[in-house]
């Protein structure tokens, strides 16, 4: 029981502490590289190349938690994923409501309908290496 929860909650940190580094560098990059498209910070989650790229990056750091949970959990690693890609995904539906003016509706919904396979996914690699 311990076990699952750290596995769970192991990826959880790692998919947050990959996004929000990987958001640190490639944010100020953006801004720099394309400020005539975007301005400022809020420009980058209304451009949609630049949400596209933001989707990406923040899905391959989900499905990286949903390997290391999978990698950490003894039994049922698959479903451990699972568990903390909806973990995940009700973090996100209160950061949605919390700060409701940090990105368009779209965002926050693609977003939350790819969260759980992203962790699936992460999981299935990890179950046949």
């Amino acid at each position: 029981m311990i076990r699952s929860a750290l596995a769970i909650l192991a990826g959880i940190v790692v998919l947050t502490v990959t996004s929000f580094a990987i958001e640190a560098v490639v944010d100020p990059l953006l801004l720099r590289t394309f400020s005539n498209v975007l301005p400022n910070r809020a420009a980058i989650s209304h451009n949609l190349p630049a949400t596209l790229f933001q989707l990406a990056y923040t899905l391959l750091c989900i499905a990286a938690g949903g390997y290391v949970t999978a990698s950490l959990a003894r039994r049922l690693p698959v479903r451990h994923a699972v568990i903390m890609g909806s973990i995940e995904l009700a973090l996100t539906v209160w950061a949605m409501f919390a700060f409701p003016g940090e990105a368009p509706l779209r965002n926050w919904i693609l977003s939350m309908l790819l969260i759980v396979p992203a962790a699936w996914c992460g999981a299935r690699i990890r179950a046949r290496a």
